[in-house]
């Protein structure tokens, strides 16, 4: 992997992290298409510049953190299935999923979802004033739907999402509460695949790393802003069709070519 890369993978992350359309599923359709090589560091690279989008939101939404220890409490309740089912499966899933056709298959099915979503949420009111009001039952439900998006291509935010509006936040409350369940996620992901690979960082991949997570940090400030605004103005329709556009286009163009089907 060389700088140029590496900034664009870290733009392409920034841009979709927090949107429902599969942050490493981009990224690795974008690896597969500028051959990226050394594939096991650009898989733990995918991975650690994710923590440098989350870093936004911690940024963004500090405030929140010092509001009471009731939100700590319900993140912390919905992040356990996530650890569990990470801790138990996460390392195969990397190993036989994380493929172009995996992750075109997966966008096609999610973008489906979406459209549905979209039309069942559009009138939906909260049942909860805060997201703190949120209960610990309906809180671990989210965290379930969360251990979905370990399969390439299905989307964290897309996930979490459709878990808030189904255990009963609107179209904003559950993006906001799946932005803040990004951090203790995104985290103890990236610390796990740190440590696991640490034999892969060399003072060059160090480098770019720091720049990765450096770039993807400033471009995420920039998309949660846009995202949450344009969310609540046009809904999840739009994030569908697109989904399902790309995962058709690059199966097309994966079977064309004839992309491995190893990770």
């Amino acid at each position: 992997m060389n700088f140029i890369q590496a900034i664009i993978l870290a733009i392409i992350e920034g841009i979709t992290e927090f949107l429902p359309v599969s942050s490493t599923g981009h990224m690795i359709l974008a690896s597969s298409i500028m051959k990226v090589k050394d594939p096991e560091f650009a898989k733990t690279f995918e991975i650690v510049i994710q923590l440098g989008a989350i870093l936004s939101v911690l940024v963004l939404y500090i405030k929140r953190f010092f509001t009471g220890i009731t939100i700590y409490t319900k993140l912390f309740v919905a992040f356990i299935p996530t650890a569990i089912v990470g801790l138990l499966v996460y390392k195969k899933i990397k190993l036989y999923l994380f493929n172009p056709y995996v992750v075109s298959v997966s966008l096609i099915v999610g973008g489906i979802i979406l459209i549905l979503l979209d039309k069942w949420s559009e009138e939906k009111k909260s049942e909860n004033k805060n997201l703190e009001d949120i209960n610990f039952l309906n809180a671990i439900k989210i965290g379930a739907i969360q251990c979905l998006s370990m399969i390439p291509g299905v989307s964290r935010s897309a996930a979490t999402i459709f878990g808030g509006i189904y255990s009963g936040f609107d179209r904003k409350q559950a993006a906001e509460f799946s932005f803040l369940l990004a951090i203790p996620t995104m985290f103890a992901a990236t610390g796990k695949d740190l440590w696991e690979n640490r034999a892969l960082i060399t003072s060059e991949n160090s480098q770019l790393l720091v720049l990765g997570g450096f770039v993807a940090f400033i471009v995420a400030l920039i998309a949660v802003k846009a995202f949450v605004s344009f969310l609540t103005k046009y809904g999840f329709k739009i994030f569908g069709y697109y989904r399902i556009i790309l995962g058709i286009v690059f199966l097309i163009y994966a079977l064309s070519v004839g992309l491995d089907m190893k990770p």
